[in-house]
C-alpha cells in the first residue's frame, strides 16, 4: 500500500515539473486597424475642411480668420480695446449652435447663460480655445470641425457623431481672477 502511495506521489511530481508548453496567440496583432483609422480621420478632416471653405467662399463679404487651434472664426461684433481672458478668469457667455447648413440645433435661450473658469473647467475644446480670443461684449462666430466640437460621441441628443458645428458666441462679462492680470 505504501509502495502505491509513493509511486503516485512520484508520478504527480514528475508530471507537474514538466516545462510548460507555450501557447500560440489566437489572433496576431496587426496595425491595420490603426492605419485604417488614421486614413478615415484624415479623409473626414479634409471633407469637413472643404465644407467650411465652401461656406466661407459663399460668405465672401465676411473675413474669416484661421485659428492656430484648428478652427475658423469671424468677429460679428468687435471691441478693439478689450481685455482677453487669462487662466483662472471667470467668463459669462451665451451661444447658439448651428449645423454646417446653418440650421439651428440649440439656441442661446435653450442653453442659457454659461459660466466658465478659463482652463480650470471642462468644456468643448473648440469653445475653450475660442473664448480666449474674445473680449467682453464681443460676438464671434466659430466654425468647429467635429474633432474640436463633440467628436465621435456627439451629445447623445441633437448633435450627431462627427458633426462639424457653427457656434455663435457672445461673451457677456469677464471676472478677472485678480487685478494683476
Amino acid at each position: 500500500m505504501k509502495y502505491k502511495y509513493f509511486l503516485y506521489i512520484f508520478l504527480v511530481l514528475t508530471v507537474s515539473c514538466a516545462n510548460p508548453i507555450p501557447r500560440k496567440p489566437v489572433l496576431g496583432k496587426t496595425s491595420t486597424f490603426l492605419k485604417e483609422s488614421v486614413i478615415l480621420n484624415k479623409t473626414m478632416n479634409a471633407s469637413e475642411e472643404n465644407a467650411f471653405r465652401a461656406l466661407m467662399e459663399k460668405d465672401s463679404l465676411t473675413e474669416y480668420l484661421a485659428s492656430t487651434n484648428g478652427f475658423w472664426y469671424t468677429y460679428n461684433q468687435k471691441n478693439p480695446d478689450s481685455y482677453l481672458p487669462k487662466v483662472g478668469d471667470q467668463l459669462l457667455f451665451t451661444y447658439d449652435v448651428f449645423d454646417i447648413n446653418n440650421n439651428l440645433i440649440y439656441s442661446a435661450e435653450e442653453i442659457g447663460e454659461q459660466t466658465y473658469i478659463v482652463d480650470k473647467q471642462e468644456i468643448v475644446e473648440g469653445l475653450r480655445n475660442g473664448l480666449k480670443l474674445m473680449g467682453a461684449g464681443e460676438v464671434v462666430t466659430f466654425l468647429f470641425p467635429s474633432h474640436k466640437a463633440y467628436g465621435y460621441i456627439g451629445d447623445s441628443n441633437k448633435i450627431e457623431i462627427n458633426q462639424p458645428l457653427i457656434f455663435k458666441v457672445q461673451l457677456i462679462k469677464i471676472n478677472k481672477k485678480n487685478e494683476s492680470n
